[in-house]
C-alpha cells in the first residue's frame, strides 16, 4: 500500500515546489532580464497617415517622444523676417512635400530622425500666431501640430534658440511664418 501513496504525494510535492519557486523568483536587484515596462519609442510609418486636421486639442503625447511644445511664438529671424518657434525658441519648419488641406504628413522613417515632428499636449499657448490657424494631424496615435494645415517639425541641427540651420534644406524645408507660409529671405 505504501507505494500507491508515494506517486500522488510525489506529484503534489513537485507541483507545490514549482508554485513556490514561481512565487519567490522576483529579482529585487534590478539586474534581471525582464522586458522594460517603459513605453515604447515613437512608431513611424513608411506610408503617410491621411488623417484630417482637427482643432489644437487632441490626446496627450506618449512618453519618450521628441520634446513637446506647450507654446508657439513669433520672433524675428535675421534675414527671414517673422518666423514661428516653440517655447524654447527653437525654429519650427514646414516640408514642401506635406499637404495642408487636408493636413497630411509625408516625412516618416529616417526622415523623422532629422526632422522631429512637433508632438503636442492637449492645449497649445500662442503669442503672435493666430490660434485659429493652429490645428493637429494624427500621426501613428500621436498628435502633431499644424499651422495653416502644414504639419510642423524641428530640425536636429538647431541646437540653440534662434538658430535656423534647417532653412532651405534640400530646397524643401523652410522656417514657417505666423501665417503658415514658408519663410523667404529678406533684404
Amino acid at each position: 500500500m505504501i507505494p500507491r501513496r508515494i506517486g500522488p504525494s510525489l506529484a503534489l510535492a513537485l507541483a507545490s515546489a514549482f508554485l513556490l519557486g514561481a512565487c519567490g523568483s522576483s529579482d529585487d536587484s534590478g539586474t534581471g532580464t525582464a522586458a522594460p515596462t517603459a513605453p515604447a519609442a515613437p512608431v513611424t510609418s513608411a506610408t503617410p497617415d491621411p488623417a484630417v486636421s482637427t482643432p489644437a486639442a487632441g490626446t496627450s503625447p506618449a512618453a519618450g517622444q521628441p520634446a513637446t511644445t506647450a507654446a508657439v511664438l513669433t520672433r524675428a529671424a535675421q534675414g527671414l523676417g517673422s518666423i514661428v518657434t516653440d517655447d524654447k525658441g527653437l525654429t519650427l519648419y514646414r516640408y514642401d512635400k506635406d499637404e495642408p488641406n487636408p493636413s497630411k504628413w509625408t516625412c516618416s522613417g529616417a526622415c523623422t530622425k532629422t526632422w522631429l515632428p512637433v508632438i503636442v499636449p492637449e492645449s497649445v499657448q500662442t503669442s503672435g500666431v493666430e490660434k485659429s490657424l493652429l490645428g493637429t494631424v494624427h500621426r501613428n496615435g500621436e498628435t502633431q501640430l499644424t499651422l495653416a494645415g502644414w504639419p510642423l517639425y524641428r530640425y536636429v541641427g538647431d541646437t540653440a534658440a534662434g538658430q535656423t540651420n534647417g532653412e532651405g534644406k534640400d530646397g524643401q524645408w523652410y522656417a514657417v511664418t505666423p501665417a503658415g507660409q514658408k519663410s523667404t529671405v529678406t533684404g
